[in-house]
């Protein structure tokens, strides 16, 4: 595995979160994202994040890895800046859709990226739903990639569903 971290330390308490870049890099997105599609063998999935400039390449990332995930084709539906609620009623309107949303907090000149992720009903992933086996692929370097150019699934960008909210 390139550029390896501490699964460990990075993906526990309900989420993936880590000191970027000490301790968590983009390309965790990416595995993060094509392991929990194939986990929840998710067709589609909607994805969001807060604006802040380091997320920006988690979040390119992470729907990346979400559309080269085996054999799902994903589509990943990219709702832009948006909150918990704004994410969880987007997974709603598309018909109950697994989701991620991916955040970054600063403290003095330490940024911690953070990516919750989210089942079809809305419900925070935790160790028993999820969360463990994404950190037992990520750790056995066993991230799913793409078997071939028609399983890739696509990225549309949905900030239609965030409209006057």
């Amino acid at each position: 595995m390139f550029n390896p971290i501490d699964t460990d330390r990075v993906i526990r308490d309900g989420r993936v979160s880590g000191a970027y870049p000490d301790e968590i890099h983009e390309g965790v997105a990416w595995w993060v994202a094509a392991c929990f599609v194939v986990i929840c063998q998710a067709g589609q999935m909607a994805v969001a994040h807060d604006g802040h400039p380091v997320t920006d390449g988690f979040h390119q990332r992470f729907c990346l890895g979400a559309i080269n995930a085996e054999h799902w084709s994903c589509q990943v539906f990219t709702l832009g800046k948006a909150d918990e609620t704004q994410l969880l009623r987007s997974m709603k309107e598309l018909g109950w859709v697994p989701g991620a949303l991916l955040t970054t907090a600063e403290a003095g000149t330490r940024s911690t990226v953070t990516i919750r992720l989210y089942d079809a009903h809305g419900r925070p992933v935790a160790e028993d739903t999820g969360l463990a086996k994404v950190r037992e692929m990520i750790a056995c370097d066993r991230v799913p990639l793409p078997v071939n150019a028609q399983a890739k699934g696509h990225i549309t960008q949905r900030l239609d569903l965030l409209e006057g909210r």
